[in-house]
């Protein structure tokens, strides 16, 4: 099989073709002065040229609660752009299977959790990344209309967790949480601070999971992929606490100091665990527990963000 793999730069697009899964496919992975995803045209014409049998779309802007915050516009526009040509790209040039990997920031900032499929659209979005979730939903929404008006056609969406693991982002400011901590904690350690601050009480819950896990779910998912529900969550159906997350990083990294809390700062939703039941139904679980999935992540920290290996 032919695949195409968007955001073949991104963290999910660059785990999974280096894994081993999907070694039996002629993988099509373009880099952006390959392919501009915003151009439409550009877009018509590689499914043209190239003619895959399914993509994988993992391509977006990208980044955490400080970055929503402050590009709203950007987040809200280039995805949706994105989301829209790579889907009716596929679409047009008669691509019938299609993995769209989206995300729980869809979910309405109010819904009980742990978070159903079907609770998408069904209230307020959380405001600190309104914009990058109405983007998830707009592509969400035009997989589902395909798929019933085409019988044929399988444009299915992945809803991840939280990801963490090799290739993330180390930022201070700017990335996801586990790797803000990480770099955070790392250099804390280094410079022999006694304290680390910490954004609101430590109390908001958040499910990570490590990013080889979503890999291996997306190979089965391949495999079993008319049976794949139309819209399904993919995570591990637990959660832990921002402080739990703090103290399993300072415990990996070898930090003994202690933590504050600025409560001024924003923190997000208070919650968001997915419901795992139709996971668990397809026949899907996770591997990676927090510890070890920790344990790689700060080792290719070290290895590979610190000395550029």
């Amino acid at each position: 099989m032919k695949i195409l793999i968007t955001g073949s730069t991104g963290m999910v697009g660059r785990n999974i073709i280096e894994s081993n899964y999907f070694n039996n496919c002629t993988i099509l992975k373009p880099k952006r002065k390959e392919l501009d995803l915003s151009n439409m045209k550009a877009v018509r014409h590689y499914f043209e040229d190239n003619n895959p049998k399914m993509v994988i779309h993992c391509a977006g802007v990208v980044g955490g609660i400080q970055a929503n915050i402050k590009n709203q516009v950007k987040y809200l526009s280039a995805n949706t752009r994105i989301g829209l040509n790579v889907i009716m790209g596929a679409y047009e040039a008669g691509v019938n299977k299609f993995m769209n990997i989206s995300s729980s920031c869809m979910y309405p900032r109010n819904a009980l959790n742990p978070l159903a499929e079907e609770s998408i659209l069904n209230g307020e979005l959380e405001p600190t990344n309104e914009g990058y979730a109405i983007a998830k939903i707009t592509s969400t929404r035009l997989c589902e209309y395909i798929t019933k008006q085409n019988s044929n056609f399988y444009y299915k969406t992945i809803i991840p967790c939280n990801l963490y693991g090799k290739y993330d982002k180390f930022d201070s400011q700017f990335s996801h949480m586990i790797p803000a901590v990480i770099k955070k904690i790392h250099e804390a350690k280094e410079h022999n601070l006694s304290e680390i601050n910490i954004w609101g009480d430590g109390n908001a819950r958040r499910e990570f999971m490590y990013v080889d896990d979503l890999c291996d779910f997306i190979f089965y998912a391949k495999e079993n992929f008319e049976s794949v529900p139309q819209n399904i969550n993919v995570g591990l159906g637990h959660d832990f606490s921002i402080n739990e997350y703090y103290r399993a990083i300072a415990s990996v990294i070898g930090y003994d100091g202690d933590f504050t809390y600025d409560l001024n700062k924003p923190i997000g939703m208070k919650q968001k665990l997915i419901d795992d039941t139709k996971l668990k139904k397809f026949g899907w679980r996770y591997k990676t527990h927090l510890q070890d999935g920790l344990r790689k992540t700060y080792n290719y920290y070290l290895m590979s963000v610190l000395n550029g290996k």
